[in-house]
């Protein structure tokens, strides 16, 4: 399934790049909130990943890095999850998000299925593989695959609909 839509690559020198990253940071600041009112519903549900996704598969690269980026440190610094050792492992899977989703977007030109798939594939697996690299945990860097499935399939069919949502704009 896959559905038209525009696209962006928004540059580092457009005011809206800054404009679309404070308002998908925000997304990114909420979102977790109410993921955290279910026991163990960040591991779960992954929320962090969520608007970093819509923004780098909708806006581009830079707008997708700025909310990988800013997401989780703002989390961190207002409420105090994800905790600092966790940072790491998070921002990483979060840059991988942007990266993917938005050379998904610009490989396959539309909203699509696939394509965010793919994404959530990249980030999850290469980020799992870096997570276990640095950490040396295996049961650690896993725990996206174990516990966060139901959270990958949000990211998937959740993007799809709120990026269908956004093809007008």
């Amino acid at each position: 399934m896959s559905t038209t839509a525009k696209l962006y690559s928004l540059n580092l020198s457009n005011t809206r790049t800054y404009l679309f990253a404070a308002i998908f940071i925000v997304g990114n600041l909420l979102l977790p909130q109410l993921a955290h009112l279910v026991p163990q519903g960040g591991f779960i549900f992954l929320p962090i990943y969520f608007f970093t996704l819509i923004a780098a598969y909708k806006y581009g690269i830079h707008v997708g890095l700025l909310t990988a980026i800013l997401s989780p440190l703002a989390n961190s610094l207002l409420f105090g999850m994800p905790i600092v050792a966790l940072l790491p492992a998070i921002i990483i899977k979060s840059i991988l998000l942007a990266i993917a989703a938005s050379m998904a977007a610009k490989h396959f030109g539309k909203v699509s299925l696939t394509g965010i798939l793919l994404a959530i594939l990249a980030y999850q697996v290469i980020g799992t593989g870096i997570e276990w690299a640095t950490t040396q945990n295996f049961a650690a860097s896993v725990q996206d695959f174990r516990l966060g499935l139901p959270g990958m399939i949000l990211q998937l069919l959740g993007g799809y609909f709120v990026l269908r949502a956004l093809t007008k704009v």
